[in-house]
């Protein structure tokens, strides 16, 4: 009988295909002793074991790419360390524990060591306890962790994925994504955006589906069939699934220009999405040279990280946002470690009121880089809040020539006093991952909240309007680089709020500049008032989908 599950949809696209569930997290094994005579055969059992795993692990890792590759290299190289096996060989011979127990002992006493001495080694403490679920799965017969392999493309169903899981996603296998946690901003929605997964999260009831029954998600609707009509199902599997490429700049219906950019971090990310057609940068994340290290890095190695980036925009823009530590980027040298609300806490730009030395280098950097290649540099701040915080960074920047100094709109009072924040901001990109979580007083990251974290709320779209009708006095453009302007759907109503630029994951290019390149300035204005008078997120939504539903249908969105 067929039924229909619904959840908060997070990546847009139709799959169908058959469940196959994430593994239940590995046991603890109980404490059993061991005879004498039975220590010998037990060693044997965990460098077995061992050696599988890491054989394992490199086959996979030679399969995959980018990323996944790294990720599986890594832990195919943990499995193989001999300090965790002869660690937990000597248990068993000292305290005649079964081969599964002394892996486990093991490996909890290697993760607490790595903890203690602190980042960057302590965070191989979770490749250390990911390698013993899988030695011990492999010694008792459980399911190993991590994401399934049956050898047939499928769709995945989990409470959540980890990072680790994510990473070794793949978009030729992995049909579609349901979860019965996270939110739409959360890592698992924003890295199966980033790979054009149709996806659907925290959705009631995802933990009654089981391994081999078929089911049919609709990433853009945040359904989920279960028993579908065979129909509906051929149709979904027979779709043409090839991603749709951007073709020239974006504008509406009506040729008003709207910028389609994309979000990198890193060197590969500008490649990848200056391939992809994107038109600029709308955000480049500066924080992958600043991560995992005790010290900031120096100038020079920022100049040459930043040029990487910058090169592969020639003559393009590229809008680069300063450190953003803090909150879920802690970093040892600008931020404290027992805060007890980091999220509110100092992070983005409070961090230059204690360390305003780090920001003026950062600044330097960005300065050279942008003197040393031919791509148009913007730069702005983190978390601004308040005017004086948006006035004493664009002087900052001026000290530096860096001439178009803007802000990222994630705070609710910087986007209701966006007409004094403009007064000296020259441009505003619009967060709305924190701009939601702020609004909201939701965490992004927990499922029960899934309703509430969504761009869909009305209060936040209001938000959004004030922010753009506050630039608009200064004849300052704002755009959004949070995960809102991946959605296609949602792409009109931002345009129709007043933003004239949207910045996303690449994939997510050609599916927005299509709805937007079939709809009139007009009609954007049209649906962005018709969400803004809904009483709630999933109102607007429904609304603004009913009225574009011809459009979506027919490019299976």
């Amino acid at each position: 009988m067929t039924t229909t599950l619904t959840g908060s949809p997070v990546s847009p696209g139709r799959a169908a295909g058959v469940v196959v569930t994430m593994p239940e997290p590995v046991p603890e094994p109980p404490t059993t002793r061991l005879h004498a005579h039975e220590a010998d055969a037990a060693v044997e059992a965990v460098r077995t074991a061992s050696t599988a795993v890491q054989k394992r692990l490199v086959d996979r890792a030679d399969r995959a790419r980018g990323t996944a590759a790294d990720v599986l290299s890594v832990t195919a190289a943990m499995a193989g360390d001999p300090t965790l096996a002869s660690d937990a060989e000597r248990r068993v011979r000292e305290d005649l524990v079964t081969p599964a127990r002394a892996v486990w002992d093991a490996a909890g006493s290697l993760a607490a060591q790595l903890e203690q001495l602190g980042p960057p080694l302590a965070e191989r403490a979770r490749d250390v306890r990911d390698v013993r679920d899988r030695i011990v799965a492999e010694l008792t017969g459980a399911r190993p962790p991590g994401v399934p392999e049956p050898g047939h493309p499928f769709v995945l169903v989990a409470e959540d994925l980890a990072p680790a899981d994510t990473a070794t996603l793949d978009p030729e296998t992995v049909l579609g994504i349901v979860t019965s946690g996270g939110g739409p901003t959360s890592h698992t929605a924003i890295l199966a955006r980033s790979l054009g997964i149709p996806a659907v999260v925290a959705v009631a009831g995802a933990g009654d589906l089981r391994d081999g029954e078929t089911v049919l998600l609709d990433g853009g609707s945040g359904s989920v069939v279960r028993d579908p009509d065979p129909d509906a199902v051929a149709a979904a599997q027979h779709r043409d699934t090839a991603r749709r490429e951007l073709q020239g700049p974006g504008r509406t219906a009506d040729g008003v220009p709207v910028e389609l950019m994309a979000n990198v971090a890193d060197p590969d990310g500008a490649r990848a999405a200056a391939e992809a057609g994107a038109e600029g940068v709308g955000l480049f994340r500066t924080e992958f040279c600043f991560l995992g290290r005790a010290a900031e890095p120096s100038v020079a190695e920022q100049v040459s990280a930043y040029r990487r980036v910058l090169a592969a925009f020639p003559g393009r823009r590229v809008v680069v946002r300063t450190l953003d530590a803090g909150a879920d980027k802690p970093l040892g040298f600008v931020t404290a470690d027992d805060e007890p609300n980091p999220a509110l806490g100092v992070r983005g730009l409070r961090t230059a009121v204690g360390h305003p030395d780090v920001l003026d280098r950062q600044l330097q950097a960005i300065a050279e880089a942008a003197a040393a290649e031919e791509a148009e540099v913007w730069v702005m701040a983190p978390m601004v809040a308040t005017p004086a915080e948006a006035r004493d960074f664009v002087a900052a920047c001026a000290k530096h020539g860096l001439e178009q100094a803007g802000v990222m709109v994630e705070v609710p009072a910087a986007a209701l006093r966006a007409r004094w924040i403009f007064e000296h901001a020259a441009f505003g990109s619009l967060g709305t991952n924190d701009l939601i979580q702020y609004a909201m007083a939701a965490d992004r990251v927990l499922g029960e909240l899934a309703t509430l974290s969504t761009p869909w709320q009305p209060a936040v779209l209001e938000l959004v309007r004030a922010t753009c009708e506050g630039a608009a006095a200064h004849g300052r453009p704002v755009g959004v680089c949070g995960e809102a302007a991946a959605d296609p759907a949602l792409a009109p109503v931002l345009v129709g709020l007043g933003v004239s630029s949207l910045s996303m994951t690449p994939r997510a290019l050609g599916d927005v500049a299509a709805v937007l390149g079939a709809t009139t300035s007009e009609e954007c204005a049209e649906l962005a008032r018709l969400a803004c008078e809904q009483p709630d997120a999933e109102s607007a939504r429904a609304a603004v989908r009913g009225r574009l539903a011809a459009l979506l249908d027919e490019l299976a969105l």
